[in-house]
Parts: structure tokens; sequence; C-alpha cells
């Protein structure tokens, strides 16, 4: 069974992990002794400095289990369990400098500290995807897999046999599925309806699962007590799958009201004092900047614009904004002088003959964007966000997509999820919607500096940009 095996990996794993600490104090303390100045103090002894691996492993240990580092692996992404490792081991640092400070043992270099914590975290994220990488390869092989029934045939349950026949690396079987409604024999995509509810005491007595998903449709809810309360009795590991995951967040933030429960409907990271203000104090460091550094390219920008037809340099257009407010987005101007009414016909298309040779060329490369630095810094935009839509076009998708308007919770960006993903231009507003959805959900500063970053790789040149 996958539960036993859980236990003697997690073991094997923090053993992995104490010998990667291991390894990079001793390569720390060799930098230290060959590579960095001695004080003139001169070093204290080998048996001194190794015997502080008795206080480092198991503190960097016990952060790595209060990070959640030795849960299981299978859907844990790579960039949190990266993130993970990066904070468990900064702050095991601090709090070993805090002891040696408290402890009044001034002698231990601080360089080499810091160097043992930057080699330990490139090891130990080197080490958890090797591990990850392995563990995937065995699960391709049929090995190591977690055996599963789902309770409801349900919406719920098909998009979750979607999502693990998408992800064999997750190492899931679903071995079936018991519903009341549907007769035994009915299947999807392999996966078939074994019996109904009725049958699940008998299925948990034969001990061949290691998790029951409980994917019951809507109008079935008043069978969960039930369930739930058998699925305990077996001592099998149970999880719910609600049959509303086009209405809650895949995030859900929850409230405790004096033991209630509630789940917020939406959770919105950027509604947090805290969190606003930190993201607005990047926009304006991270606009000015970029006004500075792009500052020869705009120049020779507006200058190819005025050479190259008739017309104002700077092209303003009315966009919908933070929590519906509208607002003037800048742009150089990549068409002829249109009329108000000609503007408003629609998108640029394929060969638009309104758009001027120069125009072409700034929007393939994105130049054309440049001046919303400066929307950015006024307040009207961030650097990154749902790309901002004209009010026609806002009255006419609030009707047709669902959970639309939520992407004016947050400021509009100059870039955003949707965009480094391929989602521009004349591409599907639905998927661009369920994008800027998931960054909403999920926004954290690191995401944002992977998309800044990525933007740079995907999101100058584009083929959608007309």
């Amino acid at each position: 069974m996958i539960r036993d095996n859980q236990k003697h990996f997690n073991t094997l794993q923090v053993l992995i992990d104490a010998f990667v600490i291991l390894i990079s104090y001793l390569v720390a303390y060799n930098i230290q002794l060959h590579l960095i100045v001695r004080n003139q103090k001169g070093m204290l002894s080998v048996e001194f400095y190794m015997m502080q691996l008795i206080l480092l492993i198991p503190l960097f240990l016990i952060l790595y289990y209060m990070f959640n580092l030795y849960t299981p692996k299978r859907v844990q992404g790579r960039r949190l369990e990266a993130s993970n490792v990066f904070m468990a081991s900064v702050l095991g640092t601090l709090i070993y400098i805090l002891i040696l400070y408290m402890t009044h043992v001034d002698d231990i270099s601080r360089q080499m500290i810091f160097v043992f914590t930057a080699i330990n975290i490139v090891l130990t994220v080197l080490e958890r995807n090797l591990v990850r990488l392995a563990l995937w390869r065995i699960r391709a092989r049929g090995m190591n897999l977690k055996h599963v029934v789902l309770i409801g045939y349900s919406q719920a349950a098909r998009e979750f046999i979607d999502r693990v026949s998408a992800n064999p690396q997750w190492g899931y079987q679903v071995n079936g599925i018991l519903d009341d409604s549907e007769r035994p024999g009915i299947q999807y995509k392999g996966v078939y309806v074994i019996g109904t509810i009725g049958d699940l005491p008998q299925l948990l007595e034969e001990n061949m699962q290691d998790e029951v998903a409980i994917t019951l449709g809507l109008n079935e809810y008043y069978k969960l007590k039930s369930i739930v309360a058998e699925c305990e009795k077996s001592g099998v590991h149970t999880k719910f799958i609600p049959d509303y995951g086009d209405i809650i967040p895949t995030r859900p933030y929850t409230e405790d009201l004096v033991g209630l429960p509630v789940v917020n409907i939406r959770h919105v990271p950027l509604t947090d004092s805290f969190n606003m203000a930190l993201k607005r104090l990047m926009d304006i460091v991270g606009s000015l900047l970029c006004i500075i550094l792009f500052s020869p390219v705009m120049l020779v920008a507006a200058i190819l614009v005025k050479a190259g037809s008739k017309g104002p340099l700077i092209f303003t257009q009315e966009r919908v904004g933070l929590h519906n407010k509208p607002f003037m987005m800048y742009k150089f101007r990549t068409m002829e002088v249109q009329t108000e009414a000609d503007e408003k016909k629609g998108w640029t298309s394929k060969n638009d003959p309104r758009v001027t040779g120069v125009g072409r060329f700034l929007r393939k490369t994105s130049i054309d964007e440049m001046p919303q630095f400066f929307n950015v810094l006024r307040g009207d935009m961030s650097l990154v966000g749902p790309r901002p839509e004209r009010p026609q076009y806002v009255e006419k998708f609030r009707e047709e997509i669902p959970r639309y308007m939520i992407k004016h919770q947050v400021r509009p960006g100059m870039t955003g999820w949707a965009q480094i993903n391929g989602y521009r231009g004349n591409t599907s507003i639905r998927k661009r919607i369920e994008h800027d959805l998931y960054y909403i959900e999920n926004w954290s500063v690191g995401l944002d500096i992977k998309i800044l970053f990525l933007t740079i790789f995907r999101g100058f040149i584009n083929k959608n940009a007309y």
C-alpha cells in the first residue's frame, strides 16, 4: 500500500536532506579555509566548526518539516517547493546567527554561514528535483501508484479523471466510481462505474484503496455525512472535490466563525493593504527604472512615428481599469489617424491597412506599449496584471463570459499571466480570463517577478500582435 511506502520514503527523504546539509557545510568550510581571507584572530578549530552540525542539521530538518517539505510530492509544484526550501533555509540561518549572538560565539565566520546557506539552497532544490524526476519515472512504469476510488459520477469526477490522465507523473490509479444513478459499466476515459454507494463498506473492507475522493453531484450532497463517517471508520484518507469548481477559486480563503467554517467565494490577495502597498511600490520603482532604461528606444520610436505618417505622436484610448473606472491608456500611434467611429469598429486584424509600416514594426516588438510606463507611474496601471479592454468590449464580455468582471478587482497591467502564455491579440478571450483569474487568486511578488522575467522572452515579440 502507498501509505506504508510513504512512511519509508519520508524517512529516506530526511536522510538525503541531512546528507545535503552536511555536504553543503563541508563545501562552505573548505571555501572559507582556502579562499576567504582569515581575520587577525585566526580560525577556530576544525572540531569546533564540525560540532556546529549537531545544531544545524536538526534545526534545518525541523524547519523543512514546518514548511511542508515532507508532504507527498505528487501534485506539489516545483516552484512552491523551491520557495519553501529557500524560506526554510534563510530562516534557519537567521535563527543560527541569533543563537551564536546570544551565546557570545563571535569567531565563527559569518561569511562561511552565508556561503553555506546559498550552497544548501541550490543543492537541496537540485536534489529534490532529481528525486521528483526519479519518482515520475517509477510511476510511469506502473509502480508507486496511489489507488483511488471516486464516490459520485459528476462533472467533478470527470474533471478529476481528466487531470489525472493528463498527468501520469502524479501516480494516481483511479480504480472505479461508485454511483447511485448510473448503471455499472458506464465509463469515462477508461474509468468505470463499478457499483453503488452502498457498496462502499465492502470496498473499504478489502483494504485495496489508498484514498477515497468524494465527487458527488450537487443534488446528492445529503449523502455526504454518511459517506465521510464510513470512510473514517476504515481509516482511509478521504478528500472532497466539490461539484461547483467553476464558482469557488482554486485556493479558497476560509474563516473560522466561532467553530463555523466559512468559505469565501473569491480570495484576492491584492485586497490586502500590505500587498497592495508593496505592489504599488514595485510599480513606481519599476516604471521609473524602465523609463530611464528604455528612453533611447522611446526617443527613436517617437522620431520614426513622426517621420512615418501625419498625426499625433501618442495615441490615447479609453480603457476600463481598477474598480471599473475608465482611464486613458497611452501608446505610440501605429495607425493612420481615424475618426472615433472608425476606431470602435473592431480589433486590428492581420494585414490591417490602417496600420502604418512603422506601426507594424512597433506592434510586433511591443515598443508601441512603452508609453504605458507613464500610466504605471500615474497609478492607472501596474507592470503586471490583466490587460485592460475598451468599454464597449467590457459591456459585451460581462454578459457573455462568467466571472469576466473579476479582473477589475486589480489594476490592469502592461503584461500578464495570459500574455506570457500566448493569449494576446486575436486569441481566445475565455482562455485569457482563465489565466487572469489564476493570476488574481494566486498573486505573489514571486509570480510578478516570474511574469516580468518571462515577458523578456515571450512577451515582446508576438505573432498575434498585428
